[in-house]
């Protein structure tokens, strides 16, 4: 996903330092031609996700409001409605319902649990490994009223059982969150731990398509960009996904990739930048942002920010690489060698 944005002083000098390391790491993996070697990226996944989302989050929400995940569109279909659209497609298909209680893994600034939490009158834990956007998870939700309901906790994802204890939850869910896990069998498996006997897990997954062949320079490449913008140590194959659910014991029940429908518009027009595609009046702005004039506001916008003080040092870097990750999310998703919502509803055994 690819945004820029306008922002709020920020004075904590171990965010700064962590949006100027991760600008760092990446410069230096990205010099080092064809970036073979991922084993550094996947032992400092938590530095790697907490440095990219000091920086990216307050971009995300100037581009993409409180939701960060791409969704389907239909024909005159409102950006803002067909993220929400998207949330309650995922809720329905896990069959939520009144009084269950829910965790929400990698859960932003909670976006899609206060939109899932007044859909389904779940009782939802969002759970976060980065601070700055829980303090914003929760502003917002106190904002909305439902902090009886949702509420958030900072954690990390690979070690679920340790915080929450087994079989803790109803049901899980990960909204194009996991792919930032170091394995899918680790994260998996955790979600796996923490849900009761018969509960169930839905995932909206990032993956690279059966389309998508390493061996292929452009491939691989693409691959690259894309863990480049998005701060994520590995693209993996879709298979691969489906193969770790099984491995760690939950029974698919429904799998399929919603990227694949022949949709009259695609997933990724947004960050196409061409606000003839806008959808509706209102979406004209959003799409201008990624148009050539839009980004070069927003970002000489950004670079002078950052030299008063007013976002941390790296900010600029950050959404330079989001523009980079922007444009190869567009030629894999043209191209159909990637996917943002690989959807599988699995289910963990009741015995």
């Amino acid at each position: 996903m690819s945004s820029t944005a306008v922002s709020t002083p920020r004075s904590d000098g171990r965010v700064e330092s962590r949006v100027e390391n991760y600008t760092k790491f990446w410069k230096k993996d990205t010099a080092q031609e064809g970036a073979t070697d991922n084993e550094h990226r996947l032992e400092a996944y938590t530095d790697v996700v907490n440095g990219y989302y000091d920086g990216a989050t307050e971009l995300y929400e100037y581009g993409w409001s409180q939701s960060f995940h791409f969704s389907r569109f239909y024909k005159g279909e409102a950006f803002l409605a067909s993220l929400a659209r998207h949330e309650h497609y995922l809720a329905a298909q896990m069959t939520l319902r009144p009084g269950m209680r829910v965790l929400d893994v990698g859960c932003g600034v909670g976006g899609p649990a206060r939109e899932i939490a007044q859909f389904t009158d779940c009782e939802i834990v969002g759970l976060n490994n980065n601070d700055f956007q829980i303090q914003r998870a929760r502003k917002y939700t106190k904002k909305a009223g439902l902090e009886g309901q949702v509420t958030f906790v900072k954690g990390d994802f690979m070690k679920l059982s340790e915080q929450f204890g087994e079989n803790s939850f109803d049901a899980v869910y990960a909204i194009e969150a996991t792919v930032h896990a170091p394995s899918w069998e680790g994260v998996y498996g955790e979600i796996f731990k923490v849900l009761k006997p018969g509960g169930v897990f839905g995932v909206y997954e990032w993956a690279m398509t059966d389309k998508w062949d390493p061996s292929i320079p452009e491939h691989k490449s693409i691959a690259h960009q894309i863990e480049l913008g998005n701060g994520i140590p590995e693209m993996r194959p879709l298979r691969l996904a489906r193969e770790a659910l099984k491995t760690v014991g939950f029974q698919i029940e429904h799998e399929e990739d919603l990227a694949a429908r022949p949709d009259e518009v695609p997933w990724y027009y947004p960050l196409e930048g061409d606000i003839s595609k806008a959808q509706t009046f209102w979406d004209y702005f959003t799409v201008w942002r990624m148009s050539w004039s839009g980004q070069l506001v927003s970002h000489n916008a950004i670079r002078l920010m950052e030299l008063v003080g007013m976002v941390p040092k790296g900010t600029h870097d950050v959404g330079e690489s989001l523009k980079v990750a922007g444009e190869s999310l567009v030629v894999s998703g043209q191209k159909k060698l990637f996917t943002p919502m690989y959807l599988v509803v699995s289910r963990k055994p009741s015995n």
